[in-house]
């Protein structure tokens, strides 16, 4: 069979099934919109009921294997990652048009093989487990393995949040719970190819057949009927808000937990003092984060605030001028450059000045031109929600308040976000002003930073990448920095006047 009419496998119960009779689709080069070679398929319920059944048997093993087992299979599935990055990043460049280097090569899939490794090191540890041991009454609990978890990978991040090797994947294996991976249809042969080698890592440790499965797409139905699924633990979820509110509504019915980052337009505030103290380098700093990977990080910097005054206006200035001259970079897919123009109409509709861009370019690629909007304080606070529509790429909305008191009012009517950032005088000028932003802001985010742009996400043990809703849909857990991500995929579980020999490992008192 020609590349041109493959159709690609699936993985159930450790074994690459081709979908004869299923619906198929195809990923597209977002750079010409045309479909690449090869079709994957809609999977059936049938499959899924496979999957969930596989996953089932599978956790009965997982969870009581030695953590150091699970280790090795992390680690041998990050070396292999390793070994193939430059097939990895030729498929993931061709579906996602991103650049091969620094982005793909340089970047994200060392942070890949590095989140896989950080997992390893934390399944052995055990310290995720956090236990409590009361030789008084003979309680003790701790954590463990929750159960079967299926990811749903975004389209922005095809290695580092994928559904089949990102950090929610790799928290969920590490705390001892199978995957039921689903592909995001924009890098599906991506993800088969890591699916490839995840594979072989599972036959070359010896792990249960069900351990890691891959599914490429359902239909709305199926999705949501795998979700409610009783034989699974949880789900982790990355995407569009309307998608992931949808499942989350299904989560929630049945009681499962449902771990969703789905928007933040990641609120940047820049203090008089810092304006008048190094306003160029500042406009250099945001352009450059505003603008990395067109705008398509969940970190994106998309609400900037400031206060009115002649070096807010050069500021704004300065960033028009870098916006105007900067080309326009390739958007994933058709799908997030219709969504941009969308938004972006929206926002003008209600108000918003458009300054430069707005609109999707000429020709085949998806691409929409630089572009900002500017918007008053006193006009945000008519309307916070509309105002606060994400506009996911290569945009940014620049308000404009009256007065320092007028900016923490305004924060104070935002939705939960990622992160805050709050630029200040070095010398210490916005002091007396610096309490009350931060006070409101950090009721408004998981992550605030000072003096720094919010697009960079450490995988540190201390990040928190979450925050109130929207931006997740739970407050108190990040789905980077393990093993404090591993918490989500785990239950708090008390052995009262339990036999020693009956506990697990970590809470006997003789390890």
């Amino acid at each position: 069979m020609s590349e041109a009419n493959k159709q690609h496998e699936v993985l159930i119960d450790g074994q690459w099934i081709r979908e004869e009779s299923a619906p198929v689709f195809s990923s597209k080069d977002p750079n010409t919109a045309q479909a690449i070679e090869g079709s994957f398929p809609v999977s059936s319920w049938a499959t899924c009921d496979r999957a969930l059944e596989s996953a089932h048997a599978a956790f009965r093993i997982s969870r009581g294997l030695d953590p150091a087992k699970i280790a090795a299979f992390l680690e041998d599935y990050a070396s292999r990652i390793q070994a193939d990055a430059a097939g990895l990043v030729e498929i993931a460049h061709r579906e996602t048009g991103l650049p091969k280097s620094p982005r793909l090569m340089d970047v994200e899939l060392p942070r890949t093989v590095n989140q896989l490794r950080l997992a390893a090191k934390a399944a052995i540890d055990e310290s995720w487990r956090t236990p409590v041991i009361d030789r008084a009454a003979n309680i003790r609990s701790c954590y463990i393995a929750l159960g079967p978890v299926a990811v749903f990978g975004p389209n922005n991040f095809p290695f580092a949040f994928n559904s089949i090797s990102g950090g929610d994947f790799a928290a969920a294996i590490a705390a001892g719970n199978p995957v039921i991976a689903k592909a995001n249809s924009s890098h599906p042969a991506t993800t088969e190819r890591l699916g490839r080698l995840v594979a072989e890592s599972m036959q070359a440790t010896q792990m249960p057949k069900g351990l890691v499965q891959l599914i490429y797409r359902t239909s709305h139905e199926d999705g949501e009927r795998l979700v409610a699924d009783l034989r699974l633990g949880a789900v982790g979820y990355t995407g569009a808000r309307q998608a992931g509110l949808r499942l989350k509504a299904v989560a929630d019915r049945v009681g499962k937990p449902f771990y969703a980052e789905l928007s933040s337009v990641n609120p940047v505030v820049y203090l008089p003092g810092s304006l008048k103290e190094r306003g160029d380098k500042l406009i250099e700093e945001y352009v450059a984060s505003g603008l990395m990977g067109t705008g398509q990080f969940c970190t994106n910097p998309g609400l900037l605030l400031m206060v009115a005054s002649p070096e807010a206006e050069s500021f704004i200035q300065g960033v028009v001028s870098k916006y105007q001259a900067a080309p326009a970079g390739t958007l994933l897919s058709e799908g997030v450059e219709t969504s941009l123009v969308k938004s972006l109409g929206i926002l003008t509709r209600a108000g918003a000045e458009c300054l430069t861009g707005g609109s999707k370019l000429p020709g085949n690629r998806c691409a929409v031109s630089n572009t900002v909007l500017r918007i008053t304080g006193k006009e945000f606070l008519k309307d916070p929600h509309v105002f606060q529509t994400e506009a996911f790429g290569n945009a940014v909305l620049i308000t404009v308040c009256e007065s320092v008191d007028q900016m923490v009012q305004l924060i104070d009517s935002l939705e939960g976000n990622l992160t805050g950032s709050i630029y200040s005088d070095t010398q210490g000028k916005d002091d007396g002003v610096y309490a009350a932003v931060a006070e409101a802001m950090e009721h408004r985010v998981g992550r605030v930073l000072n003096d720094k742009m919010p697009t960079g996400v450490a995988v540190s043990p201390a990040m928190n990448h979450g925050g109130p809703y929207p931006a997740t849909s739970h407050p108190g857990f990040t789905a980077v920095g393990i093993p404090a991500s591993m918490l989500r995929f785990a239950k708090l579980t008390c052995y009262d006047a339990v036999r020693e020999s009956r506990l697990p490992r970590v809470l006997r008192d003789k390890h």
